[in-house]
């Protein structure tokens, strides 16, 4: 079961990164991305957990300093995210941390299945989505520190969106 819904979750994720792009008939490039000075550089949203470092073209940025323009289900999808770990009460119960693991994964496909946004606004909000894969995964840690840890990690990743996105 746990196999069948990773291999779900990557499906959808492929089916998000072509699915916005080909409504516009451009073809999804993750190595591509907008060029920006100095001034307009910001840094990545969150610290990778398998310590991976991001290449500059996978740094979320800026709409020349504004926000980008999110669709509604992305937002609302984001909120749902923080309602789900808000609502989260059993930080000691090791089996509780497999339902909220559940839970997020399931508002996440639901981002992915409901995406509308095209190009650079797409592109970045990929950037700030691929990051959190990597976080539902330490929610089933055998150690009850990294599940606390990783929790948190999303929770604060999952703030950050206001910070890029509206």
């Amino acid at each position: 079961m746990k196999k069948t819904f990773k291999l779900i979750l990557a499906i959808a994720v492929l089916v998000f990164a072509v699915s916005c792009d080909s409504k516009t008939g451009k073809i999804h490039d993750h190595s591509a991305a907008q060029q920006t000075d100095e001034h307009q550089q910001e840094k990545p949203v969150s610290q990778q957990t398998n310590k991976q470092e991001h290449a500059e073209g996978d740094v979320l940025q800026l709409n020349n300093g504004n926000l980008w323009e999110a669709n509604i289900e992305t937002t609302a999808g984001i909120d749902n995210m923080k309602l789900i770990i808000k609502s989260f009460s059993e930080g000691d119960n090791m089996e509780a941390y497999a339902k909220v693991k559940q839970n997020l994964e399931k508002e996440f496909g639901t981002i992915i299945a409901k995406c509308t946004m095209t190009g650079e606004a797409h592109n970045q909000l990929h950037k700030y989505l691929v990051p959190m894969k990597d976080l539902f995964d330490g929610l089933a840690a055998s150690d009850l520190e990294i599940r606390k840890a990783s929790l948190n990690q999303i929770n604060m990743h999952l703030e950050e969106y206001t910070k890029y996105f509206k």
